[in-house]
């Protein structure tokens, strides 16, 4: 039997990793987080944009917010009112887009602004072209250049400090000896196994491991007027640290970005191949980026690999050119292909056998291929202590032996690492149910086993 973690027990504190200055598909940040930062933004220049789509911008949000003052308009688009966003709204002042209607405070910031009927017009037009009204986007020049800047540096973990995040976890040092290997090469893993053995958790566990600095994302990036929004307050992760930082001038970084904790992204049976792409709303006319492009800098883990509604042959040939050559191409619709920087470490994690997903050809591409097996009686022993003191259910070998022969012997019943979990849980659910203590004992172990297993 193979060697298997826990799950779902108390994580220790997390060492240090250490990182090696060289290019590699999982990019981690330099040893100065603060090596890239957005640069400030002076002017209107300094964004990269047109000025008339910053306009149009600016007037689907006046359309569809009514009186705003100008630090509003400020705060919903993310350019800073002082030398942007005051040019802006001089433009449409002056075009007779948008009109002043009295002070809010003291400052140009706090005026009231209001959009006319030739200003609504215009709105109209622009909204039947993208419905976007958010952070205005940086240009996708920028992005490509912030990414790089970011994931110029690859994880190295060494044995000790592998086995320091791993210690919350009943893990060999033979499994240990695979795992660490294969995060160093910062480019694919391939687990596979029986279900309830903790290749989830093992694929969490290196995510957060992988985990460094955080990471600036942009809002959204633009591409001759087409918009992808980036930024996913689901998948995303905010940074804990301050959310702006000031350049030696004092002015502070580009509110167009976010600072956000690398990502670490899981998507299972519902993948398919259109969402690996830019994803295209017809209605509002802008897309949405995919998923492995809002998991740049970290984490990409698919799970339940094999039970997409997609054959696994395509899902990995879609992976072939970003992890031989670091880069992926994405559609518009229009055609046009965009090259991205691709900075992930991809996690496939199956409990299907391998050869019935994909032939040899196709897993030689996946470098690390690590079986998560059953734990050996020893280790489950050992996950049913860990889990028998998280839960304050005093441990009785007495029982885990009577556990064993009659619900696992007898029946001829593999082990799994997620069982001492789940026994323990519902052991805990009887007792409370017939208003006594948890405790170890064989009358509630039976209960709960007859409760939790299922005769096959």
């Amino acid at each position: 039997m193979s060697d298997q973690p826990t799950r779902n027990l108390p994580r220790p504190g997390q060492p240090t990793i250490k990182k090696l200055g060289q290019t590699s598909p999982l990019g981690q940040p330099p040893s100065d987080p603060m090596a890239w930062t957005p640069p400030p933004l002076n002017k209107l220049e300094d964004t990269g944009l047109n000025l008339l789509n910053l306009a149009d911008l600016v007037l689907k949000v006046l359309y569809l917010g009514g009186v705003m003052a100008g630090h509003e308009i400020s705060e919903i688009v993310k350019l800073p009112y002082v030398g942007v966003l005051e040019t802006i709204m001089e433009f449409l002042k002056r075009e007779k887009y948008v009109e002043v209607r009295g002070s809010g405070g003291f400052g140009e910031s706090s005026y009231q602004y209001v959009i006319s009927s030739k200003g609504s017009e215009k709105a109209r037009e622009a909204t039947e072209r993208s419905q976007y009204a958010g952070p205005a986007p940086v240009t996708l020049s920028t992005y490509v250049a912030s990414q790089r800047a970011q994931n110029r540096e690859r994880l190295i973990v060494h044995e000790e400090e592998l086995r320091g995040v791993m210690q919350h976890l009943v893990i060999s040092d033979e499994m240990l000896g695979r795992i660490g290997p294969a995060v160093n090469s910062g480019r694919s893993i391939f687990l596979y196994g029986p279900p309830g053995n903790g290749k989830t958790t093992v694929a969490e566990t290196i995510g957060r491991m992988i985990l460094g600095d955080d990471v600036w994302v942009p809002y959204a990036i633009d591409i001759d007027g087409q918009v992808i929004r980036i930024f996913d307050s689901v998948n995303h992760q905010l940074s804990e640290k301050e959310a702006r930082v000031k350049h030696g001038t004092g002015l502070i970084t580009d509110p167009r970005w976010v600072r956000i904790r690398r990502p670490m992204i899981m998507v299972g049976g519902e993948l398919t191949l259109a969402g690996l792409d830019l994803v295209y709303d017809d209605t509002n006319k802008f897309y949405e980026a995919p998923f492995q492009m809002k998991a740049n800098g970290g984490m990409f883990l698919i799970d339940d690999f094999g039970r997409q509604q997609v054959r696994p042959r395509d899902l990995l040939n879609r992976w072939i050119v970003p992890l031989e050559k670091g880069v992926d191409f994405l559609t518009l619709h229009t055609g046009r292909k965009i090259e991205i920087p691709f900075f992930v470490l991809i996690v496939f994690s199956t409990n299907l056998d391998p050869r019935d997903l994909v032939d040899e050809a196709f897993l030689r591409r996946i470098r690390h291929k690590i079986e998560i097996g059953d734990p050996t009686y020893e280790q489950f022993r050992d996950i049913f202590k860990r889990v028998c003191e998280a839960k304050r259910v005093k441990y009785d070998e007495n029982v885990l032996a009577y556990l064993l022969k009659e619900w696992y012997i007898n029946h001829d019943r593999p082990l799994r690492a997620v069982h001492p979990r789940d026994l323990i849980a519902q052991l805990i659910d009887i007792a409370t149910y017939v208003n006594q203590p948890p405790a170890l004992t064989k009358e509630l172990i039976d209960r709960a086993a007859a409760s939790y297993f299922v005769k096959l």
